[in-house]
């Protein structure tokens, strides 16, 4: 089981959202996530939550809000419990740096919904739009097409 961190970034109505189109061989390529990436051994999800913001945009969190824990089954790729995050607290000497994964773009949150990313992801990005302090969700995958979203 794959363990995972991902961070939703406001700022004034606006998202940081990373488009994913730099790494080879990238299941994310094309579609639009939040900051992210795996859970190294030894690492809490808080601690790399903060690491991956950092590392992806050069954003130092002052504090994150834990929303809770999405559980990821998939035919195709390794299952995943992702730590969701959403921060509007933060420190940052410049807009944005580069990413070597993709392309960082503050979006309006009236057009975040409509870019092209995963189905699930939707799902569980309208629950932070809304303020759900409290997300528990299974999101099930047959290739790149959510089956199953199932409410905790």
């Amino acid at each position: 089981m794959k363990r995972t961190t991902l961070c939703y970034i406001r700022q004034k109505g606006m998202w940081l959202m990373l488009y994913r189109n730099k790494k080879p061989d990238d299941p994310n390529a094309g579609k639009w996530i939040g900051i992210g990436g795996k859970i190294e051994p030894g690492e809490t999800p808080d601690e790399c939550n903060a690491r991956e913001v950092f590392e992806e945009t050069g954003i130092r969190l002052n504090s994150a809000h834990f929303h809770g824990v999405i559980h990821f089954v998939s035919d195709t790729w390794e299952d995943e419990d992702m730590y969701l995050y959403s921060s509007d607290d933060f420190d940052c000497d410049s807009s944005v740096c580069s990413c070597d994964e993709g392309d960082l773009q503050w979006v309006p949150e009236k057009k975040l919904l409509s870019l092209p990313m995963w189905e699930g992801d939707r799902a569980f990005l309208q629950k932070v739009f809304d303020g759900c302090d409290h997300i528990s969700m299974t999101l099930r995958y047959e290739g790149e097409r959510c089956v199953q979203i199932t409410e905790e």
